[in-house]
């Protein structure tokens, strides 16, 4: 139940603070053009509002209803559908009195503090964090592949993978962001080049494998940082010992190990650990779930001292962080760019795994962490930027599309047309809600 709290309390916080930020950029930006803003809203707020207080002429609240929030600019069409302003004379603190420059500005402030708080997160998190990275060649037996998908289209673990797409792969922690839009990849096995092609619906096929969400890991030693109290091995097994061999099989990974406890359950099997770099032969008991009753040390660090692995940290002062702040923002800002553009072609199947608010939640971890919280409200705030710029009437984009067109031509389109445009707008971002959440439900279901 407390998960479940943390999961819930960690999207609530992070969607409000994208909402108020967003509908901020929209705020500002039309007091500082001395437009008027009738309403300033977290969440919408249909029938009943949960709070509400008028200071000076904008009223602000907190809705009910969690599908986002508004600002209401006077004299501007727009999601209320308020449109009893047409029938009066523009007024000179209205939103339509503007010039289109200024409109266009209003328009878009939101989208351009979206960015800007990806990239203030980015920073602050190479700032005060740093980067821990493992360079692929340091991966002397590669890495444990351990989606299925991977091993159907012909990943093997051991594989060094050292290309995507044709370009050098330098670090391990980017493989699994950049397998997802992958076409090729070319893997060092045992010292043989080889190029994996991968198949145009590879997104669809890991969908269908929805238990697997993870796609590569790096290969640990088995060591051993704590002994259960039902464990059948407690009163042998040490804090630090490192299982190396099983019945006369070399075994310096995990995934060997897990093999071969899955398919000797219930049996002893005669073991080399190693304590205090001294091998040392034991009998351990395997139980009916192929567990051997510890908990492992999966600290990169340890692996490193071990020799398995190089680490290297990278740690930034606050003006080496701002550039690192950028790129992240520019990587994941592409990055999300291929995926909408593989959903959006219907032979890759990427569409069949688009979904809602459950599909969000779900990102979340069941436990407390800063990091994790502030690297997914970057990335939420890049998707939100990319899809509020979409030119659909009823998103930001697609106001600022009919102000382009007015630049461009001199005609200000009617505002009729602006009303029906915004209900055509409205009425199909209804209908992609209704869909991706819709998908939630039926996935959650199946």
């Amino acid at each position: 139940m407390n998960h479940i709290l943390i999961i819930t309390f960690q999207f609530f916080l992070s969607l409000s603070i994208l909402i108020i930020l967003h509908e901020g950029g929209h705020f500002l930006a039309a007091k500082f053009f001395g437009v008027k803003v009738d309403k300033f809203y977290l969440f919408f707020n249909p029938w009943f509002s949960l709070f509400k207080k008028k200071i000076g002429e904008t009223e602000y609240g907190i809705g009910w209803l969690p599908l986002g929030g508004y600002v209401k600019i006077a004299g501007m069409i727009d999601e209320s559908m308020d449109k009893d302003f047409l029938n009066k004379e523009p007024q000179p603190m209205e939103f339509r009195s503007k010039p289109a420059w200024q409109r266009l500005i209003i328009m878009l402030a939101g989208v351009f503090v979206n960015v800007l708080l990806a990239i203030a997160i980015y920073i602050g998190l190479a700032y005060v964090v740093g980067q821990q990275l493992i360079p692929v060649k340091s991966l002397k037996d590669g890495l444990e592949i351990v989606n299925p998908t991977l091993k159907e289209i012909g990943l093997k673990t051991g594989d060094k993978i050292i290309k995507i797409n044709g370009k050098d792969i330098k670090y391990a922690n980017e493989i699994d962001p950049k397998l997802i839009t992958a076409k090729t990849v070319t893997v060092d096995r045992n010292g043989t080049e080889k190029i994996i092609q991968f198949p145009i619906n590879f997104i669809e096929k890991l969908i269908n494998n929805k238990d697997h969400k993870q796609l590569t890991s790096i290969r640990f030693p088995f060591i051993i940082e704590n002994i259960s109290l039902d464990s059948p091995n407690k009163d042998i097994l040490k804090k630090g010992d490192q299982i190396i061999e099983i019945n006369g099989q070399k075994t310096p990974y995990y995934d060997q190990i897990k093999a071969i406890l899955d398919s000797n359950k219930n049996k002893k099997l005669s073991v080399v650990i190693l304590r205090d770099n001294v091998p040392v032969k034991l009998d351990l008991k395997v139980t009916e779930n192929g567990k051997i009753g510890v908990q492992l040390n999966g600290n990169y660090q340890e692996a490193k001292k071990r020799g398995y692995l190089d680490l290297v940290t990278k740690k930034y002062s606050f003006l080496e962080a701002i550039p690192v702040g950028f790129k992240k923002t520019k990587q994941t800002f592409l990055s999300y760019i291929n995926q909408l553009k593989m959903i959006i072609n219907p032979k890759t199947g990427a569409y069949k795994g688009v979904g809602g608010f459950i599909t969000i939640v779900k990102i979340f971890p069941n436990t407390w962490d800063w990091v994790r919280f502030w690297t997914i409200t970057a990335f939420l705030s890049i998707m939100l930027a990319v899809l509020n710029v979409l030119p659909i009437p009823a998103l930001d984009g697609g106001h600022a599309m009919f102000t382009i067109y007015e630049m461009i031509t001199g005609r200000k389109p009617n505002d009729k047309f602006l009303e029906y445009a915004q209900i055509v707008g409205f009425i199909l971002l209804l209908t992609l809600v209704l869909l991706v959440n819709g998908n939630d439900i039926f996935k959650f279901f199946k």
